[in-house]
């Protein structure tokens, strides 16, 4: 019954700004779940690229370490994704996960999250 909707990519240059939207419906308590964003690019494993969890604490991948954060918003069910200076390696599937764990570690590996979103491609041009 979990669903994960996300939305805003697209197309940029390189060196732009993007904001990515996920928002979650169904659930027991939005509040209650880790939160993941991760991508995927042709030919490459589903990787890890933020995460936030039930106290707000985040990690980052280090590929996107100062360049992207994420944030969420209990009261509208959504988890962010604001990506900035975006490169083209930065084009990928971007899906949004939800740890149904209800606990406060946050993890990186794909199989720790219960729910995916469809994902929403993010195209960065040279």
């Amino acid at each position: 019954q979990v669903q994960l909707v996300e939305s805003g990519g697209g197309l940029v240059q390189a060196g732009a700004s993007l904001r990515l939207s996920c928002t979650v419906s169904g659930g027991t308590t939005f509040s209650a779940y880790g939160m993941g964003w991760f991508r995927q690019a042709p030919g490459k494993e589903r990787e890890f690229v933020a995460g936030i969890s039930v106290i707000h604490s985040t990690n980052f991948a280090a590929s996107v370490k100062g360049r992207f954060t994420i944030s969420r918003d209990n009261a509208k069910n959504t988890v962010y994704l604001q990506m900035n200076m975006v490169k083209p390696e930065d084009t990928a599937v971007y899906y949004c996960a939800a740890d149904g764990r209800r606990i406060a570690f946050l993890s990186p590996r794909p199989s720790d999250y219960a729910y995916w979103g469809q994902g929403t491609q993010v195209t960065v041009s040279s």
